[in-house]
């Protein structure tokens, strides 16, 4: 296996004293995985950051061998992690697109939609820009694994950001019983940390529903 593509830095799981093994998303290769060497090291810790784009360099002698990664930086989204709100829609994006994809299987679309998603996260004046575009990329991972319907639904910024926080709210109870159902871990704790920050934005909108 050979292979040099750009991708979404996904997840790190710690490997030994210094490597890790990484996750990312490509688009014409779907979910990888790759042995990183010194991946904790100072010189790597600024490219192994959930949602940055890479140019990813995979080889392995067979396709069973999990592969040696070299990465290199594209573009960072570590200026955003100091953010609260951004922070969270980063990390429980890249989360869960890492937990629930499987290895090897090419996905245009959900490439397409989640770098769409993290720029708009990312430059949006607030979570009004992204919000609806968060709820589109959730539903659309549903439906590619088979738990949606056909065409997933999208809540636009002219819908209000009350309409897409209901969506969002929706959303969480298929998530959990059909995409996190047998997972280890509490991937779902990302969201409900996100969802905790966007609802002090409505009450915010609205200070009459917090008394």
């Amino acid at each position: 296996m050979q292979l040099r593509a750009p991708a979404i830095f996904l997840a790190a799981r710690l490997h030994g004293e210094t490597a890790i093994i990484a996750r990312m998303l490509t688009e014409d290769h779907g979910m990888v995985a790759g042995y990183v060497a010194g991946g904790r090291g100072r010189q790597m810790r600024p490219v192994v950051i959930p949602g940055n784009l890479v140019a990813a360099d995979l080889r392995a002698r067979s396709d069973s061998q999990l592969p040696f990664a070299r990465l290199e930086l594209v573009s960072s989204r570590g200026p955003w992690l100091s953010e609260p709100l951004p922070a969270a829609a980063i990390q429980w994006v890249c989360a869960l697109t890492a937990t629930v994809l499987p290895e090897r299987n090419p996905n245009p679309r959900l490439y397409s939609a989640l770098a769409a998603l993290l720029e708009a996260v990312c430059h949006a004046p607030s979570a009004r820009g992204w919000l609806g575009a968060l709820v589109t990329y959730e539903a659309l991972l549903l439906r590619e694994l088979g738990y949606g319907s056909p065409a997933p639904p999208r809540v636009t910024p002219d819908e209000g950001f009350e309409a897409a926080l209901a969506a969002f709210d929706r959303l969480a109870l298929p998530i959990q019983h059909y995409l996190l159902a047998d997972v280890r871990g509490d991937v779902m704790a990302a969201r409900t940390l996100l969802g905790a920050r966007l609802a002090k934005i409505a009450g915010a909108d609205n200070p009459g529903d917090r008394a």
